[in-house]
């Protein structure tokens, strides 16, 4: 296999995504030459990317990089690489909440980080937004333990819990909560929430937009109008939210809210923004439990009464993901937590193509 250059990774669920996991040290560090070796070994610019590893699909095509820490509050550098599926090139300005639950156990295995009795608290830097996210691993005898009664919405069967708290998730993109300086925006007719929290997002209410927002995700792709006038909207919104052109950008991400139907607190219907996800990002679920402590706003308004702490279930098309939502000790600034499993798949090296 001469022709052949090796990348040791090793392939993780974490939550509702999955993809490879790569040492820093083990990547170039040009991010140009980074970027065109991770489009090789996704395979990306074909439909099931048929030629790499990548699952044809956003929630599996997305690259975890972890290395040491180059803060000294934190434990570990993560850097999200979202690998587009039918278009060869990469993005690094989302973090990813899923794929961040897989981070800790990742450090442990591999050295970077030392466990700490039976449970082990990570401070895990996002390279990608600036802040520090607390991953508590379960390390019962000082190992890793995937294994557990956990069970989250839209993975099959029981894991090991992971917990994650966005202390400091307010602005992961522009600084600020509310971009605009305003609680609601009109776009194209339409009352929006433009919210910046661990992931910057357009709310919408469903209705204004022709459906309750419990509706399947693939009603959604299928409607070309639909995602057409979506995406029309995101990118005025990225405009507003000061954040330029956003045509060749993944971020802001729209997010439909409506009444929930199956005991919920929230019907949410979250996009890629290509495609309406098929569960419900982390970091997309984080930004909207901030959203419902702000009452003017779209989410705040459909809970009158919320008073912290509190438990919000919001429900996506394969059931529904609940935060915890709290006050800081201090500062009195919301805090924001998730419960996510994650599983090591595969451990071995991507091969590359001397070639390409």
């Amino acid at each position: 296999m001469d022709d052949l250059i090796r990348i040791p990774c090793v392939m993780m669920r974490g939550g509702t995504s999955k993809g490879p996991f790569f040492l820093s040290r083990d990547l170039p560090a040009d991010p140009v030459e980074r970027d065109r070796l991770l489009i090789e070994i996704m395979g990306s610019g074909h439909p099931l990317q048929i030629d790499g590893l990548g699952g044809g699909n956003s929630l599996t095509s997305k690259v975890a990089i972890v290395g040491p820490s180059s803060r000294p509050e934190a434990d570990v550098d993560y850097l999200f690489a979202q690998v587009k599926v039918l278009e060869r090139s990469v993005d690094t300005a989302p973090n990813c909440g899923n794929m961040l639950s897989a981070v800790g156990p990742f450090a442990i295995e591999a050295g970077l980080v030392l466990p700490t009795g039976d449970e082990t608290v990570i401070k895990v830097h996002n390279v990608n937004t600036g802040k520090i996210i607390d991953a508590r691993i379960q390390t019962p005898g000082g190992a890793i333990a995937y294994q557990g009664e956990a069970a989250i919405d839209g993975v099959p069967g029981k894991a090991a819990p992971v917990y994650l708290a966005f202390r400091d998730a307010i602005g992961a993109k522009t600084g600020r909560l509310l971009p605009s300086g305003k609680a609601t925006d009109v776009i194209l007719g339409l009352e929006v929430t433009l919210l910046d929290g661990a992931t910057p997002v357009v709310i919408i209410t469903a209705e204004d937009m022709g459906y309750s927002g419990s509706e399947p995700a693939a009603a959604f792709d299928a409607d070309a109008a639909f995602m057409a006038r979506l995406e029309e909207i995101r990118r005025e919104a990225g405009r507003l939210m000061g954040m330029g052109d956003v045509s060749q950008s993944v971020l802001p991400k729209p997010v439909l809210i409506g009444a929930p139907a199956s005991g919920g607190d929230l019907a949410v219907r979250y996009f890629t923004p290509a495609n309406c996800h098929t569960a419900l990002a982390t970091t997309g679920a984080v930004s909207l439990g901030l959203a419902a402590t702000i009452p003017t706003g779209l989410v705040g308004r459909r809970f009158p009464e919320l008073s912290l702490p509190a438990t919000l279930a919001f429900e996506h098309p394969t059931g529904e993901l609940r935060v915890r939502v709290e006050k800081a000790i201090g500062d009195n600034s919301p805090t924001v937590s998730v419960m996510r499993t994650t599983r090591r798949l595969f451990e071995g090296a991507a091969l590359v193509r001397k070639d390409a």
